[in-house]
């Protein structure tokens, strides 16, 4: 049984089940114990995430190397801190390039330091092993509503930088004046045109941008530059 995404291809029922558990978190775990990694796979999964195991942290970084398609949704790493071959550290200061997926660490024997370093590196945070559920719930549950803010906040950026990539050039230079501070007399000045003209740019950039006005452009600007 199946239903049409449309004339060419279609999406399975397990495709759905899989769509929708994404929709409300995929967890990542990472762990060099098979057991702990089956025992936190049948949790994730009973309370609806979307879960996938790896028993090494450069079995995921592997598979980050060549990624395929996944359905869209919150994702964050649930990761031993002491494995061999790659650490916990030493994998969320590879992953501070690659992207911004939120890291939890989990550890049955490190110290203080080691805790301090993951939270001074952004983890979200530290579980000391063996874990109450409740508490590792409630911190899957903040770093996938971190990383929902982060995803639409990206998604935010390149909605702006696409309405951003569509002013002419005068346009830009314009914006991007009047998001310094320069008042329209000044731009007119400075540019050798009429004031009209500049009332003029500035009002169909504003328009193309989304802008409510100056304050909402200078707050695009420092957000995606112009």
């Amino acid at each position: 049984m199946s239903v049409l995404r449309n004339s060419r291809q279609a999406i399975s029922v397990s495709d759905e089940k899989l769509a929708a558990r994404c929709a409300r978190g995929r967890v990542i775990v990472i762990d060099d114990d098979v057991q702990i990694l089956a025992a936190l796979a049948a949790l994730f999964e009973l309370e609806g995430y979307a879960c996938e195991t790896y028993t090494s942290a450069l079995a995921y970084l592997d598979i980050l190397n060549f990624p395929s398609p996944s359905f869209p949704g919150p994702c964050c790493v649930l990761c031993d801190i002491k494995m061999p071959g790659l650490s916990g550290l030493e994998l969320q200061r590879r992953l501070a390039s690659l992207g911004d997926t939120p890291l939890l660490f989990m550890s049955g024997d490190s110290g203080a330091q080691e805790a301090v370093s993951a939270f001074r590196a952004g983890a979200i945070d530290f579980l000391i092993k063996p874990i109450d559920v409740d508490v590792l719930l409630a911190s899957i549950n903040r770093a996938l509503a971190c990383s929902s803010e982060c995803q639409q906040a990206q998604i935010r950026r390149d909605v702006l930088a696409a309405r951003i990539a569509m002013l002419t050039e005068r346009e830009r230079d314009i914006a991007r004046r009047v998001a310094a501070g320069q008042t329209n007399p000044e731009i007119a000045a400075k540019l050798n045109i009429a004031l009209r003209t500049v009332k003029l740019h500035r009002q169909r950039a504003l328009e193309k941008i989304g802008a409510g006005g100056t304050v909402d452009l200078v707050r695009i600007a420092d957000e995606v530059g112009l």
